[in-house]
């Protein structure tokens, strides 16, 4: 009897010891899945944040990007070659046209005065892919001073109506501070859009504007604002500047160093 009680008492410590074992070995399993599902529910997190994060940063205007500006040039007009004061033969207007020079600033500008349009005294022959830049100097007191400035390609060179958003634009809202317009008439195509207006107040701002047949891709200080069809297959382009409809506390607008460059292929 004793033997039977330490026989079946050993048998007991087996069976015990072997439940321990497999509840073990079935805990690992369980555990080693549950870890496997939460590592790709965290990855489905950290996917999900950054693609807001980068929705998020596009947004606020915290982008940048690296402009590929074209290798052939086609025009260049900084107006070195004009007096202060003079007229801008390189250009056309429905005003004036006069150059001036800023304090603080090198080189010479073109006076960007209210309600005028501005566009090349000769109409260019833009290759299929080119680039278009130029320099902005917003002067003002504060931003909310200047109304909206509008700039892109019209489908003809004349200066007889002032107009804004006309054809493919670019509308620079400084009254609003960091408001972008993006858009185009024929297709029709607008895109509102972020960029931090007021940090370059009085002090030069690089547009680029680059083409590629029907898409554009538009480039304040490195930062792409947008990249998407804006022309028809057939339109013409004009490239022009539409002033702000107002001025407030001797604010003012100026503009220089345009150059339009094509691509060697």
């Amino acid at each position: 009897m004793i033997i039977d009680k330490k026989i079946t008492g050993l048998l007991f410590l087996v069976l015990l010891l072997s439940g321990i074992e497999v509840h073990a070995q079935l805990s690992g399993i369980f555990q080693k899945a549950k870890d496997k599902v939460t590592k790709t529910i965290e990855k489905q997190i950290d996917k999900n944040t950054n693609s807001e994060g980068a929705k998020a940063a596009d947004k606020s205007g915290n982008r940048s990007s690296t402009v590929v500006t074209g290798d052939s040039l086609v025009f260049a007009e900084d107006f070195s070659a004009f007096q202060p004061g003079t007229t801008a033969t390189s250009f056309k207007t429905n005003g004036a046209a006069t150059i001036t020079t800023v304090e603080g600033q090198k080189g010479k500008w073109l006076d960007v005065k209210d309600k005028e349009i501005y566009k090349f005294s000769n109409p260019l022959n833009y290759p299929r892919r080119f680039t278009l830049s130029f320099d902005i100097i917003a002067k003002a007191e504060q931003i909310k001073d200047i109304a909206p400035l509008s700039f892109g390609f019209a489908s003809d060179n004349s200066v007889r109506q002032y107009a804004s958003n006309i054809g493919t634009y670019v509308q620079l809202h400084y009254y609003d501070t960091n408001q972008v317009n993006i858009g185009s008439s024929k297709p029709e195509k607008f895109v509102n859009t972020t960029f931090d207006l007021e940090a370059w107040i009085n002090r030069p701002m690089h547009i680029v504007l680059s083409v590629d047949g029907e898409r554009m891709a538009v480039y304040l200080n490195d930062v792409k604002l947008a990249d998407t069809v804006l022309f028809s297959p057939t339109v013409a382009k004009n490239f022009y500047i539409t002033a702000p409809w107002r001025y407030a506390n001797d604010s003012r607008i100026l503009v220089s160093n345009f150059k339009v460059s094509g691509f060697k292929e």
